[in-house]
């Protein structure tokens, strides 16, 4: 049986969420078609498997597949035929999918998020309470609304409303609480990164065992986190100028091969060629400011970034914008990938480059300069 699934996603990362379903069926040699994706959208990939529900890394979130119908348009006197929705869903088989992923959650009501396309005479909270309305009379349990702006009560099961122009569909979570919401992250810091996106980058970065993998401005560690629980085999270091950031770091990552210092992205404390990879998020005068060295010379984070990166390096890095490129272009590292998404309501590319010496159309591998630097015990300084 193959269990229609709809992920929902950050703008730009569609592609990278459909990759991650796709090679679900390569990780089962005995399920070769375990999943499959049926269709792309603006934020969102449909796909089936015959699977366990997935948890994927990339994703903000995955429902279920409830019912489709077209769209309503823009007319208030239209919301009542989102109740139509309701009709078509079977939330007896839709109940029992939904504890397969979440065995132990109880169900004691539901509430409706919904999201529209183009202008509506109608909000969102009114095409949300027609349809939560209908939900809960059909379950035959208590529906809460988003109107009040408190959050629903524990054990309530949400359900997705989405209108695109096109269609309008209904989808149920399927894991107990949203895929972005990250068990390890219990600290945060000013300019966190959002798990998805870290995610996404780390797996762009084609990480190897035993790899040397930098992040000079680490905040609360989001990067260093995902790219351990991705490739547990190679060794993390991250700096941060900020003590909060630090110790916000170190709570988030303990218990993985991370190991975070204070210290200024413009004067690594690594030799030369010593790192495999870079991943990070530089601040570029947004909800952080760059410090340190950085404050008076910000072009000093490109040059050290060049000076440690091992001949066959590459760095996958989060840019408020394409011209931020030119000063690592300058000093001979070529973009192999830009791709634009958009992070907490601002736009920004992900951006992949390695450095000129390194051989084009092939996997990177452990550099020979970053494995005498481990040999010879690399480290941070004690902070």
């Amino acid at each position: 049986m193959h269990t229609p699934l709809v992920a929902r996603c950050v703008r730009g990362l569609e592609s990278a969420v459909a990759a991650e379903i796709l090679a679900l069926s390569t990780q089962d040699p005995a399920a070769p078609d375990s999943a499959a994706v049926t269709g792309l959208g603006h934020r969102e990939i449909h796909f089936v498997t015959s699977g366990s529900m997935p948890f994927l890394r990339t994703a903000d979130d995955v429902f279920l597949l409830a019912a489709r119908r077209p769209d309503i348009g823009p007319a208030r006197e239209a919301l009542g035929a989102l109740t139509d929705l309701v009709t078509r869903a079977d939330p007896d088989t839709l109940l029992r999918l939904r504890r397969r992923a979440a065995p132990s959650a109880d169900l004691t009501g539901v509430d409706v998020s919904a999201s529209f396309l183009g202008r509506r005479a109608f909000n969102r909270y009114d095409a949300e309470d027609t349809v939560g309305g209908a939900l809960a009379r059909r379950l035959g349990v208590p529906y809460h609304s988003r109107r009040s702006g408190e959050p629903a009560p524990p054990g309530h099961w949400s359900w997705r409303l989405t209108l695109d122009g096109t269609d309008a569909t209904l989808m149920p979570r399927a894991h107990e609480r949203p895929l972005h919401r990250r068990a390890y992250k219990g600290r945060t810091v000013p300019g966190t990164l959002h798990p998805p996106v870290a995610a996404a980058m780390a797996a762009r970065a084609e990480l190897r065992p035993g790899a040397v993998v930098l992040d000079p401005c680490c905040g609360a560690g989001t990067l260093l986190a995902e790219g351990a629980l991705i490739r547990p085999d190679a060794r993390f270091l991250g700096l941060d100028l900020s003590g909060d950031a630090v110790r916000a770091a170190r709570a988030n990552t303990r218990g993985l091969p991370v190991e975070v210092e204070r210290g200024d992205a413009g004067r690594v404390p690594l030799p030369d060629a010593s790192v495999d990879r870079v991943l990070c998020n530089p601040p570029w005068g947004g909800q952080v400011r760059a410090g340190g060295a950085l404050a008076a010379a910000p072009d000093r984070w490109w040059r050290e970034l060049r000076r440690v990166l091992a001949p066959d390096g590459t760095a996958v890095l989060l840019l408020p914008g394409p011209g931020e490129l030119a000063a690592g272009v300058g000093l001979g590292l070529t973009p192999t990938h830009v791709q634009r998404v958009r992070v907490a309501g601002a736009e920004a590319f992900l951006v992949e480059l390695r450095s000129a010496d390194r051989p084009s159309g092939r996997p990177g591998r452990t550099g020979a300069p970053a494995r005498r630097a481990r040999s010879a015990g690399v480290r941070f300084p004690a902070g």
